[in-house]
Order: C-alpha cells, then sequence, then structure tokens
C-alpha cells in the first residue's frame, strides 16, 4: 500500500484515493485510479482462518475477493463496451499487492512453524494467480504483481522468533529460515505468473521482486541514510528490536522515535516512508521488476 504511494510520485499522477472514500463519486472520482488497499487484508478469505482456527486474530475480515469486486464496481461506472473498456484499462497499471503476507503472519504469529506455514503456500499463490487472471480476463494488459519482503529481517518477526542459536541468523541479523520461506513464496509466485504470460500473451504480466529491492535496507542501511539500522522498529514497546506484541506502536507502553526516516523498520510490521521510497525507486529505475517496467 505505502510503496503505492511513492509509485505514484514517480509517474507524476495523484496519489490514489481510497475506494471507500468515493464509493458516491466514483465516475468523476476514479479516473485516474483508485487504491483498493485494506489494511491487514489477506490472499485468502477468512472462512480459511476460522476453519484454522485461528480467525479471531484476523485484523479484517476482507480479502483479496472483495478488493477485486471492488474493482468490478469501478469498472461499470468507467466504461460500458469492451472497446470501452479496452482503451481505457490498456494505458492503466494494475498493481496487483503486496498480497499474502498478511495470511503468513497470522499464521506464524500463533505459533506456526515454517514447515506448517509453507503449506498455506500453493493456495496464498493459487488465490494470487487466479486474481490476477481474473483482472485480464477484466481486460487489464499491464499487470505488477509483487512477491514478498524479506520477512526474517522485521523486528516482528526477530522479536517472536529470538533464538541463541547463532546460525539461525544471516550476515545482517535477519532470521534464516524466515527469509527463506518468504524466497519459497515468491519462487512459486514467479512459477505461477510465467504460466499466465503463456496463457494471456496479449497482457504484459510484470513481476515485482520486493524482497530484491528490500535487501539494501538490511545489508547496508546507513550507506542508504538509515543511521539507526534496519532491524529495529522506529514505533514499539521497547526490547532488543524495540518491538513488543503486548505494547504494539500505537498502543498503550509504545511510543514512536523522534526522527523515522533514519530507520528502515516502522512498528515491526510494516517499513518507514525512507525505506518504501528506497523500495519503490528500486523498482521504478533499478532492476527489481521482471520484465522491466
Amino acid at each position: 500500500m505505502y510503496d503505492t504511494y511513492f509509485k505514484a510520485e514517480q509517474f507524476s499522477v495523484p496519489y490514489l484515493p481510497p475506494y471507500l472514500a468515493i464509493t458516491k463519486q466514483l465516475k468523476s472520482k476514479a479516473e485516474r485510479g483508485v487504491n483498493f488497499a485494506i489494511a491487514g487484508a489477506t490472499a485468502l478469505d477468512a472462512k480459511f482462518f476460522y476453519d484454522q482456527g485461528f480467525g479471531r486474530i484476523l485484523w479484517t475480515n476482507d480479502s483479496l475477493s472483495t478488493q477485486l469486486a471492488w474493482f468490478k464496481k469501478v469498472k461499470s461506472t468507467m466504461c460500458t463496451t469492451k472497446q470501452d473498456c479496452d482503451n481505457y484499462f490498456k494505458r492503466s497499471l494494475f498493481l496487483v499487492g503486496e498480497i499474502g503476507g498478511n495470511d503468513y503472519n497470522y499464521a506464524f504469529f500463533v505459533g506456526g512453524t515454517t514447515k506448517n506455514v509453507k503449506r498455506m503456500v500453493p493456495f496464498v499463490v493459487g488465490t494470487i494467480i487466479a486474481t490476477t487472471s481474473m483482472l485480464i480476463e477484466e481486460g487489464a494488459r499491464e499487470v505488477m504483481v509483487p512477491g514478498n519482503f524479506p520477512v526474517g529481517c522485521s523486528a516482528a518477526y526477530l522479536t517472536l522468533f529470538e533464538t541463541r542459536d547463532k546460525t539461525a541468523y544471516d550476515g545482517n541479523g535477519c532470521l534464516k529460515y524466515h527469509n527463506a520461506f518468504s524466497k519459497y513464496h515468491n519462487d512459486q509466485l514467479k512459477l505461477g505468473l510465467e504460466k499466465l504470460r503463456l496463457k494471456y500473451p496479449q497482457a504484459r504480466i510484470i513481476y515485482a521482486d520486493y524482497y530484491g529491492a528490500a535487501k539494501a535496507l538490511f545489508h547496508i542501511p546507513r550507506h542508504l541514510g538509515l543511521m539507526n539500522g534496519g532491524l529495529s522498529a522506529c514505533c514499539g514497546g521497547g526490547g532488543p528490536y524495540n518491538f513488543n506484541n503486548t505494547a504494539r506502536c500505537g498502543h498503550i507502553g509504545s511510543k514512536p522515535c523522534k526522527d523515522p526516516s533514519t530507520y528502515a523498520n516502522w512498528d515491526g510490521v510494516h517499513l518507514t516512508e525512507a525505506a518504501y521510497s528506497h523500495i519503490a525507486t528500486g523498482l521504478l529505475k533499478g532492476n527489481f521488476t521482471s520484465p522491466p517496467i
């Protein structure tokens, strides 16, 4: 969601309005684009998590299917004939995600092991691929689908899965197994996108390597001006990584740092605006999209 704003700046277009803020003025307000993001949303529907026994911790019951339904409502106000829709959408960029990270967060945060959570990957990736396919069927011609971040570098994971086993960490201080999990998700996603390219040769399907674009934040943070490093959260409730699950950012017992621009990590789960700016630049001007934008 946050990197979307920086992409808008790079393309010199206005920030995309959130869908729920313009539902009564869709035709006039949605001409330059819409942001369908939902805080805490998952790729999989809420039923999956309730069936697994941990639906109670969801921040929202809305998922990727909700966002797709919203898009279809917007489409119905923007164009009526296939030709009109084709003309409109061939000039549009569709960003599908990053999505799926919350699915895994919920599972890991209730104590799931990488082996158990790995079983979710085919379902999560399958949902992302199916949604991308539906967007192309609706007329999308240029679609960007991001992969997952290196979650083993997040303050939340570093705190919740902290261990005395030094071999569990890489040279940047990130958790190896959880980063390997992110890579596995991304590899499966790339395989799915390759199949979509064969199915829809008329569409330009771009993979956005969020993992690769984010690595420098944790490898050379100070070189990027992030003088307080990449692993500790700016806003939190204390501890080695300034993340406390009982005093998360915004809750009693937590407080923000004085200068978020010197941190990569905002609240233990999300990054700072400075970090997202570096990622957006890497995607738009670097080598972290395939094919290039």
